[in-house]
C-alpha cells in the first residue's frame, strides 16, 4: 500500500518562498512509470495542477506557475519537494501530493493534504 505524507509549515508570509516536501512509503519514487505531482486547492475553487517529477527525475510544470516553481526529489529519502516562489494571498490553499501512471488510470494514491495560509 502506497502512503503519501505531505509536511512543511502551514503559514507563509507574502514574497516568501513556500516549501514543502512529500514522504512516500510502501513504493519507490524511481519505480517505472509514475510520475510524483504537486495539486492545489483555493478556498472556493477546483483542483489545480502545479507540476509533476517523474520516475527519471524530469520535471514539468504548469505554465501558469512555471516561473515560480520548482520541484525537486531525494530518492535516499524517498521524497519530492516544492517549492514556490514569490508567493502571495492567492497562493492559500490545501496542497496535495498524488502519484498517476503514465499508462493511464488517473491519480491513484494521495496524500492528506496540508494547508498554507499566505498572510502577514
Amino acid at each position: 500500500q502506497v502512503q503519501l505524507q505531505e509536511s512543511g509549515p502551514g503559514l507563509v508570509k507574502p514574497s516568501q518562498t513556500l516549501s514543502l516536501t512529500c514522504t512516500v512509503s510502501g513504493g519507490s519514487i524511481t519505480t517505472n512509470y509514475y510520475y510524483w505531482s504537486w495539486i492545489r486547492q483555493p478556498p472556493g475553487k477546483g483542483l489545480e495542477w502545479m507540476g509533476a517529477i517523474a520516475y527519471s527525475g524530469s520535471t514539468y510544470y504548469s505554465p501558469s506557475l512555471k516561473s515560480r516553481t520548482s520541484i525537486s526529489r531525494d530518492t535516499s529519502k524517498n521524497q519530492f519537494t516544492l517549492q514556490l516562489s514569490s508567493v502571495t494571498p492567492e497562493d492559500t490553499a490545501v496542497y496535495y501530493c498524488a502519484r498517476v501512471s503514465v499508462t493511464g488510470g488517473g491519480y491513484d494514491y494521495w496524500g492528506q493534504g496540508t494547508q498554507v495560509t499566505v498572510s502577514s
